[in-house]
């Protein structure tokens, strides 16, 4: 016994002094996809490198061995294994072979995160903010007030909440013009409106647009779901032009506005059209919501992620890690963008090829980037206004999820410059 006892004193010193690492896989042996984010964020937050480790079992993390570190991935209840030094070499030599498209992404600094949000309670919620929530990872929230006095400079990562850049409120004064929500989300708005110097709601968001605008064109991050990407481009794209009804504004759309619009203005869509009829939701034809085929229902609504060389194109892999490749499609006020109103130079990296559909897109602007995810919430196929927020507890493996996380992570990593 005496024997057996000391055997095991000396086995457990031996893996301790060789378990270097901490390994946490992103496969589908993984209990919370989610919540792993939110690991990687409170250890970069400590000061403690973490690798990403680009296609390696789903995109998995690892950093050096803490026992705090452990300990936190133990509460979050997050699959981990212990590795040692020789293990942890071995995985960095398989994934940088030019034979295997993997490859190895140092994060250092955990990104500071800001969240355009309005102030006053509505209806919906966002997934990102749940997203965020769930996965533990700190962010403030800003709305137009802080975004004209010039905050955005101090944050490294922007979400725009499912906002209407064109100052038309979504375009849901046909159903709940007499709700109390819309009433008050009127008021507030025109009361900021005011208070900002601007005589439209209109022209406030165009002001915000362009601000920031700015900040990715200053190296920012920008990240938008669902309302906010296309309604983002128009706004823009109608700067001088007045594209918004009397029923929003208080006077009619400008003759011929459609064509006064600049493309050379936007970040993402180009030679769209605006939807002037205020009794459709749609703000221009960008969104494929009212014209892709009936056909297309829960069931049958996927889209897939393209397979990039993590080698030759670490950023748009970062993006797309994941655990699956087809992921299951949601609707949203904007379901999906029609490809052919994209600009050349924008990076489609998911789409439903059938439907002529692209989910979720890049590009470069300045010297920031952003990215756009068509739909509303990731588990929840048409979430209605008044519908409760999703319960993500029911959902730590979700890949649609995984995607908005793949963006918050993703200022954090110490990029390498495209081969040529």
């Amino acid at each position: 016994m005496k024997r057996l006892i000391i055997t095991s004193i000396l086995l457990i010193f031996i893996l301790s002094a060789h378990a270097a690492y901490l390994l946490i896989p992103m496969d589908v042996i993984q209990k919370n996809h989610l919540k792993a984010y939110g690991i990687a964020y409170w250890t970069l937050e400590r000061e403690v490198e973490v690798s990403w480790l680009l296609n390696y079992r789903g995109g998995s993390f690892m950093c050096r061995y803490y026992e705090q570190v452990e300990q936190e991935i133990k509460i979050r209840g997050v699959s981990y294994e212990i590795i040692a030094d020789v293990q942890a070499a071995q995985i960095i030599r398989e994934i940088s072979s030019p034979e295997v498209n993997m490859d190895e992404i140092k994060l250092h600094k955990a990104p500071k995160i800001a969240v355009y949000s309005p102030k006053n309670k509505l209806p919906w919620d966002d997934a990102v903010t749940l997203a965020l929530t769930y996965a533990e990872i700190p962010y403030d929230v800003v709305y137009d007030v802080e975004v004209m006095e010039g905050v955005l400079p101090m944050y490294d990562w922007l979400h725009l909440h499912h906002e209407d850049f064109t100052g038309q409120y979504g375009k849901f004064w046909r159903s709940f013009r007499n709700a109390a929500w819309y009433k008050e989300e009127v008021r507030v708005n025109e009361e900021t409106a005011g208070l900002l110097g601007f005589s439209k709601v209109s022209q406030m968001k165009l002001a915000v647009a362009k601000k920031i605008r700015d900040f990715v064109a200053g190296g920012g991050y920008m990240f938008a779901m669902c309302s906010a990407p296309d309604s983002f481009d128009l706004a823009l794209s109608a700067d001088g032009v007045d594209i918004v009804d009397v029923m929003f504004d208080g006077d009619p759309i400008e003759s011929g506005a459609q064509q006064k619009l600049n493309f050379d203005n936007t970040l993402a869509f180009a030679n769209f059209s605006i939807v002037t009829n205020p009794n459709i939701y749609e703000v221009s034809d960008i969104d494929v919501t009212e014209s892709r085929p009936r056909t297309i229902n829960e069931n049958n609504d996927f889209f897939t992620l393209f397979d990039f060389s993590a080698k030759w194109d670490p950023v748009p892999t970062m993006l797309c890690q994941n655990h699956l490749q087809v992921i299951k499609g949601f609707m949203g006020q904007t379901t999906a963008f029609n490809k052919d109103l994209i600009k050349p130079n924008i990076l489609i990296m998911g789409e439903y090829k059938a439907a002529n559909e692209a989910r979720y897109i890049h590009g470069e602007y300045g010297n920031g980037t952003f990215t756009f995810y068509g739909g509303h919430d990731p588990e929840d196929y048409r979430h209605l206004v008044g519908d409760p927020p999703t319960d993500l507890n029911l959902f730590p493996n979700s890949p649609g999820y995984r995607l908005i996380l793949n963006n918050v992570l993703f200022p954090a990593a110490k990029q390498k410059k495209r081969k040529t």
